[in-house]
């Protein structure tokens, strides 16, 4: 979910392995192989080469965290009994009944907030805590107008 956040912010520039690792503070490792998914599943494009790298395919604000979370590991429904209890072949306990629809609502929740949503959000404190420097170096013009402001 970092990474795409991260992608998200950084639209349309290409970002590598190693600076969203950096940024979002996730092993490089961990998220090359999340990337991969996320490719196969269309959400993000990589590009080899200088100037290559990583960006999201899918305007963020229809892109939706549950899109996201199903690409990586999808959501559990509980639709049989998880400890094979043969009296509860036919319908759930009450137990494995309310947790799945604990689950539903947080399909729910997650189906109905986007990409963008997440990024924007305001009364909060925004995810990853800082605004992506994307890869970008400031030049020294821009560093003399922040000392001076």
């Amino acid at each position: 979910m970092r990474a795409v956040i991260w992608l998200a912010h950084c639209q349309d520039k290409p970002q590598t392995t190693e600076h969203i690792a950096e940024a979002t503070k996730v092993p490089a490792g961990y998220l090359s192989k999340v990337l991969q998914t996320l490719v196969r599943s269309d959400f993000v494009r990589s590009q080899r080469g200088l100037g290559g790298g990583y960006v999201l395919t899918r305007d963020p604000g229809t892109l939706t965290v549950l899109d996201v979370i199903n690409a990586v590991d999808r959501i559990q429904r509980i639709k049989e009994c998880p400890l094979g209890v043969a009296e509860h072949k036919n319908r759930l306990c009450a137990l494995h009944y309310r947790l799945d629809a604990a689950i539903s609502l947080i399909e729910d929740s997650f189906r109905s907030c986007t990409i963008l949503d997440v990024c924007s959000t305001s009364e909060i404190t925004k995810p990853l805590c800082s605004d992506p420097a994307c890869g970008e170096e400031e030049t020294p013009e821009e560093e003399t107008k922040e000392d001076e402001e």
